[in-house]
């Protein structure tokens, strides 16, 4: 009857508002990519100064710092699967968030070099259950509109940069309102914490959201339920880690060249007389690039099923890596932080990417979470190598240089993967 009638500018309604909602799904969701790396690994950087001056800590034990941190999050990136067969995405995915506050919190009341350790160890645990889980989560919403898939991984990934933008942001007004008490770094860690809490609860929306999808999905035979239920009775027998070794090993090295920017770009540039107000823009600046370049690389990601994009983005990373390293020419520094900004965590997308077009969405979470472990163990290697090589002679600038190598290397490793056969969905 009168229902006829309105039911297909009904129908067509939903389906122009459903591509618009999914985007809105990554946006939220990219919160979880703002607390895990963004503010609970990146912000790290625009502490490492006043910590070290305050602390009289060497490079090598600054860098050691992001060594646990990354250590944390290898071992979080192993308990992910084992958390995801037992619990439903969503709620690993807020349960990270919610501790990774805490640490944040908890780092703000010590002082004492073994303390701040721990909390930067457990820290770097449950970021990477926010992470991974986020990331798998991200790769889902791609098979609702498989034309912007790159796109919606893009977003989620770029939500990094919000967390760096707004670190840039907040920590040097902190540390400027707080300069006449002790310690004045403690009250960033607090200001960041509260900053992980909020957007925390912009995570509920999406988690609850994709979970109820999930749900309703599995009766239905669909696989994008809880991770677990596919694979239940098909082991992982179908990765073919052999013939993903050269992806492998490229994101592996990317994890040892990148780290070294990320944590100590700023003190370079401090050392070579950048003002509070040009390294605040400069780090700002590298935070909104990494949010544009969800739109930059999506048609890549969406184009390449093997090594290349993850290639191709490597040997950007080098170049902008090894800049700041040869010129402090104010120019020249912009450019690189603008291009690492926009390259760096879309070597993190092109890895999902590669996992959700080379492997059936059953072995999708234990892909990521491979991929994360070897970036984790990159990372691992990173900070402290090239902390050691900036207490030598070369300073940082010699630091940045080795992690411009590692960068160069991941990519001509990387080039040699080639698309798997017969393994996709």
């Amino acid at each position: 009857m009168a229902a006829t009638g309105s039911s297909p500018p009904s129908s067509s309604s939903a389906k122009d508002a459903a591509p618009l909602r999914l985007l809105w799904f990554a946006v939220a969701l990219s919160m979880g990519a703002a607390v895990s790396l963004g503010i609970t690994r990146f912000a790290y950087a625009l502490l490492l100064p006043p910590m070290r001056e305050d602390l009289g800590w060497s490079y090598t034990l600054a860098g050691g710092m992001n060594t646990l941190n990354a250590l944390g999050y290898l071992l979080g990136a192993l308990a992910t699967p084992m958390l995801l067969r037992r619990l439903a995405p969503g709620t690993v995915l807020i349960g990270g968030a919610l501790l990774a506050t805490v640490f944040m919190a908890l780092s703000g009341f010590f002082v004492g070099t073994v303390p701040l350790l721990v909390q930067r160890l457990l820290a770097g645990a449950a970021s990477a259950l926010v992470f991974v889980t986020g990331g798998l989560l991200a790769a889902r919403l791609g098979l609702q509109d498989p034309r912007r898939s790159g796109l919606l991984l893009g977003l989620y990934y770029g939500g990094t940069g919000w967390g760096i933008s707004l670190s840039a942001l907040l920590v040097p007004a902190v540390l400027g309102a707080a300069a006449s008490q002790p310690h004045a770094w403690t009250w960033a860690w607090w200001a960041l914490a509260a900053a992980c809490a909020a957007a925390t609860v912009l995570l509920v929306w999406p988690a609850r959201a994709l979970q109820a999808q999930a749900a309703a999905a599995l009766p239905a035979g669909a696989a994008a339920g809880g991770a677990a239920a596919p694979p239940a009775g098909q082991p992982a027998a179908g990765v073919r880690w052999r013939a993903l070794a050269p992806a492998l090993l490229g994101y592996g090295l990317f994890g040892v060249g990148y780290i070294g920017y990320m944590t100590f770009v700023v003190a370079l540039l401090r050392e070579q007389g950048s003002s509070p107000a040009a390294v605040t823009g400069f780090y700002a600046l590298l935070g909104l690039a990494v949010v544009l370049s969800s739109r930059i690389w999506a048609g890549l990601l969406d184009r390449s099923r093997g090594g290349g994009a993850l290639a191709l983005l490597n040997a950007l990373l080098g170049v902008a890596t090894v800049l700041p390293a040869l010129t402090s020419a104010w120019p020249v520094v912009l450019a690189s932080g603008l291009l690492f900004g926009g390259v760096f965590l879309s070597v993190v997308a092109s890895t999902t990417a590669l996992v959700r077009h080379n492997l059936p969405q059953a072995l999708w979470a234990t892909g990521i979470s491979a991929f994360t472990i070897v970036f984790a163990a990159g990372q691992i290697v990173g900070p402290t190598v090239v902390g050691w090589i900036a207490d030598g002679p070369g300073g940082l600038a010699r630091g940045l240089v080795f992690s411009a190598c590692a960068l160069w290397v991941g990519a001509l490793v990387a080039w040699r993967q080639k698309p798997l056969q017969g393994v996709r969905a």
